[in-house]
C-alpha cells in the first residue's frame, strides 16, 4: 500500500475545497513546477484552516429509539482524542435518553478483548468501539455478531464508512489520508517547501500505519524536503518512550530536524519537554498532528510553544455521529456514512470553533440538527 500511496502522490493530491488535482514536484524538479506545488500546497492549507462549515450531514432519519443501553469499549481514555469522543457519546446519549456503560483496555493489548467480553456480558443493545483496530478485534467482535447486535466504531479502521470483513457497520472518522496529506502540506508550506521531517507513527494500528505513509510520500514529493525518519512508537507507550526517542533524534540529526509530523498529539505531549530542557528556541522545530486536537496541543498552539498546528478531529460531533449511527441500525435503517471535512488548527484560527475551550467544536448547530432528527427536544 506504500508504494501505491506515494505513486499517487507524485501524481496528484486533491485540494479540500475543490476537489482539484494538486500536482506535485518530484526531486530534481525545474523551479517553476516546485513554486506551483507550494502555491497549490497554500490553497489546500488555507482551505483546511478555514472555520467550520455550514453543516452539510444528515437531516433526517428515525426518530429516537428509547431505553437502549449502549456498551462503549474505549481503547485507552488517557488519549484525549478517544475521551473527548466518549464525552461526545455520553453528552449524546443523555438526549436521545439511553443509558452508557463504559469499558477501558488503557491501551494494554490483552485487555482488548477482555473488555468486550466483559460489554458483551453487560447485555447490551449495541456496542460502540473507541478507537482499536476493527480487524484485530474481530474475535471479540464476532460474538456480538452472532447476537445480531449493531456496531459503530471510531478511528476502527484506516477508511470512514463500513469496515469489510468484520461486523463494524461504520467507522466514524474524517478522511484519515486526507487528515495525513493536509498535516504534511502544512508542514511544506510553512517551512516553504525545506522541511527536514520525523513521522511519528504506531504500526500496531492500521490507520496510523496508513496515515503515515501518507504523510512521508507527501515529503517525498517535496523536492526541497527531507524525510528523515518514520519512527514507531506504540502509542500506549508514548510516555515511556518519548523523552529517550526524542533525544536520540536531536542527537542523530541536530538541526537537520526542523519538522516533526505525528498521527495523534499524545506523542508532543511527551517530546516538548525534552525540547525546551534541550534549550531549544520555540523556532528551532515544528511539531504537526494528522489528528486528535487534544487540549494540550490547543495550548501548544496558543503559547507558540513548538506546536504550530494539528488536525483536529471534532470529537465531540464524532460522538454525537456514533450515537446517531446506532439509532439507524437500531431502527432497522442503514448508516450516514457521513464524513466530516478535514481542518486545520494553527494560531491564526485556534480560538475559533470552540478553541477558547481548547476543543475543536464546529460552530454549525449540529447538536440541534440530531436533536431535531431524533425527535428529542
Amino acid at each position: 500500500m506504500k508504494g501505491l500511496l506515494l505513486a499517487w502522490t507524485l501524481v496528484c493530491l486533491p485540494a479540500i475545497a475543490t476537489a482539484q488535482a494538486l500536482s506535485t514536484a518530484a526531486p530534481g524538479a525545474s523551479g517553476s513546477a516546485t513554486n506551483k506545488f507550494l502555491a497549490e500546497a497554500e490553497r489546500v492549507v488555507d482551505a483546511a484552516s478555514r472555520p467550520a462549515a455550514p453543516w452539510d450531514g444528515p437531516r433526517t432519519g428515525p426518530r429516537a429509539q428509547p431505553g437502549k443501553h449502549i456498551a462503549v469499549v474505549a481503547e485507552d481514555l488517557r488519549n484525549g482524542g478517544i475521551l473527548g469522543v466518549v464525552d461526545g457519546v455520553l453528552e449524546a446519549a443523555k438526549v436521545i435518553g439511553w443509558s452508557v456503560k463504559i469499558f477501558d483496555a488503557g491501551g494494554m493489548p490483552d485487555l482488548r478483548l477482555k473488555m468486550l467480553e466483559n460489554a458483551l456480558a453487560s447485555r447490551p443493545d449495541g456496542l460502540i468501539i473507541v478507537g482499536g483496530d476493527a480487524r484485530a478485534l474481530l474475535p471479540g467482535l464476532q460474538p456480538f455478531a452472532e447476537r445480531h447486535l449493531p456496531i459503530v466504531g471510531w478511528h476502527v479502521a484506516a477508511k470512514a464508512g463500513p469496515v469489510p470483513g468484520t461486523p463494524v457497520a461504520m467507522n466514524v472518522s474524517t478522511d484519515p489520508l486526507e487528515v495525513a496529506r493536509v498535516t504534511a502540506l502544512a508542514a511544506i508550506v510553512q517551512s516553504h517547501g525545506n522541511a527536514g521531517v520525523v513521522v511519528f507513527t504506531d504500526t500496531n494500528f492500521q490507520v496510523a500505519q496508513s496515515k503515515a505513509n501518507a504523510m512521508a510520500a507527501v515529503v517525498r514529493a517535496c523536492s526541497g524536503c527531507k524525510l528523515l525518519e518514520v519512527r514507531d512508537v506504540a502509542i500506549s507507550r508514548a510516555g515511556e518512550l518519548m523523552p529517550d526517542t526524542t533525544r536520540a533524534l536531536l542527537k542523530d540529526y541536530g538541526k537537520r530536524w526542523s519538522y516533526a509530523l505525528a498521527i495523534n498529539d499524545i506523542y508532543f505531549d511527551y517530546a516538548a519537554p525534552v525540547l525546551t530542557q534541550a534549550g531549544l528556541p520555540n523556532s528551532a522545530l515544528s511539531m504537526l498532528s494528522a489528528g486528535d486536537g487534544s487540549e494540550s496541543a490547543f495550548l501548544r498552539i496558543r503559547t507558540g510553544t513548538f506546536q504550530t498546528g494539528t488536525v483536529a478531529e471534532p470529537l465531540n460531533l464524532h460522538g454525537w455521529q456514533l450515537v446517531d449511527e446506532m439509532n439507524r441500525l437500531l431502527a432497522g435503517e442503514g448508516v450516514t456514512g457521513y464524513v466530516f471535512p478535514v481542518h486545520l488548527v494553527t494560531a491564526g484560527n485556534v480560538t475559533a470553533d470552540g478553541g477558547d475551550r481548547l476543543v475543536y467544536d464546529p460552530d454549525n448547530g449540529y447538536r440541534d440538527i440530531y436533536r431535531h432528527i431524533w425527535q428529542r427536544p
